[in-house]
């Protein structure tokens, strides 16, 4: 089962929720840990690694094809320029100017040249890696090279990548497909937060009890509803005295599976990057039995 781990806003405890639902799974009798994959598609700031300490080991270079023009054979027709969507192609006289910051990798100018005078090369934007972890999971995670500004290319990339083995990498060790995926996604609700839920069975959305998680918390609803996610809803810091979640979570079909108290000794525990259970060991058995809730949730909803 692909689990999306989301959240309207950052800060609400999102990967704190995310891991340790990989660490519980892992832990499971019936899921060996190597099974269970935590994937960080927070490629711009991903830290599931503070939390799980990977050892990564395989890592390969990520980014999308961007055009390259062969001066010789092209003949400035300008078709490139008619079919690039996004502006990221250019004729002006006898010059081809090409913007690869605004390409997305289509391929469309190369395929329709009249003269096949363009190519495509890679233009890498970030690294994807992956490697065990002490706690029984297995982490993979994007990371957005420092001033790139398209996070989507890393995301899509870590998603279609054969996670335990690099190809071409002789020395990586092969690993069997994982029994669930958990997906730490970006927070808020732009397209890298689409993009990293998009194919995922179900979700969870992390929110606090504060009039700001009550706001974000109805915006990430309205994209699992447009994705058709079965979704429930975790709340973090429980016990403020804000009762309006519960009141929207009625009114839009959410059932609030499980609720983390606003404790000191929580919060001084993943300060230094110690996961929820084993901070508090009884939340294991409520996040192991939590794909189970989710798949029933998911057959109502299909019925």
């Amino acid at each position: 089962m692909n689990i999306a781990v989301a959240s309207g806003k950052g800060g609400t405890g999102k990967t704190t929720i995310a891991t340790s639902l990989a660490i519980a799974l892992a832990r499971s009798e019936s899921n060996p840990g190597e099974r269970i994959l935590l994937r960080d598609c927070d490629v711009e700031t991903p830290n599931a690694h503070l939390y799980l300490q990977p050892r990564f080991d395989v890592r390969v270079d990520v980014g999308p094809p961007v055009p390259a023009v062969d001066s010789e054979l092209c003949t400035w027709c300008g078709r490139c320029e008619d079919v690039c969507e996004f502006n990221a192609i250019s004729v002006i006289d006898d010059q081809v100017l090409v913007f690869s910051d605004l390409c997305h990798g289509c391929g469309l100018c190369s395929t329709l040249c009249p003269e096949k005078a363009i190519s495509e090369v890679p233009r890498i934007l970030g690294i994807i890696e992956a490697g065990p972890t002490p706690f029984g999971p297995r982490l993979s995670r994007g990371l957005l090279h420092t001033g790139e500004a398209q996070a989507i290319p890393v995301i899509r990339g870590l998603k279609q990548w054969d996670t335990y083995t690099a190809a071409g990498d002789e020395n990586a060790a092969t690993h069997p497909d994982p029994e669930h995926i958990i997906i730490d996604c970006p927070p808020g609700t732009t397209c890298p937060v689409v993009e990293s839920m998009r194919g995922a069975d179900a979700a969870v959305l992390v929110t606090e009890p504060t009039p700001f998680g009550l706001h974000d918390l109805e915006l990430i609803t309205a994209v699992v509803t447009t994705l058709a996610l079965p979704a429930a809803v975790i709340v973090n810091r429980d016990g403020t005295g804000y009762d309006r979640i519960e009141e929207f979570c009625a009114r839009a079909g959410l059932p609030i599976f499980l609720r983390i108290p606003f404790s000191r000794a929580i919060a001084e525990g993943t300060a230094r990057g110690h996961p929820l259970i084993e901070i508090e060991p009884d939340y294991a058995e409520l996040l192991t039995d939590l794909p189970a809730r989710l798949a029933a949730i998911s057959d109502r909803s299909g019925s």
